[in-house]
């Protein structure tokens, strides 16, 4: 583990140290388990939006968009 200065305002510490005392543990690992979180939500964002523009099953397209004429015709159905 690494240490680090963390430089906040007056509220920001008073609040952090209230919120430790409230978790019962110290306001280094309150911040450090809050950036952990972060990373990991961040890191599921990123995975998700990555899975999300290589789905496929959508069907194929040769780029071009339906225009509103071939969106209604009911004679091809």
């Amino acid at each position: 583990m690494k240490n680090v200065t963390v430089t906040m305002e007056d509220s920001v510490a008073e609040w952090a140290r209230l919120e430790a005392a409230r978790r019962n543990t110290s306001v280094s690992r309150l911040v450090g388990e809050m950036l952990a979180e972060k990373m990991r939500h961040d890191d599921a964002y990123e995975r998700a939006m990555r899975e999300a523009l290589e789905f496929k099953s959508w069907g194929s397209s040769d780029g071009r968009y339906l225009n509103r004429e071939a969106i209604y015709d009911r004679s091809q159905r």
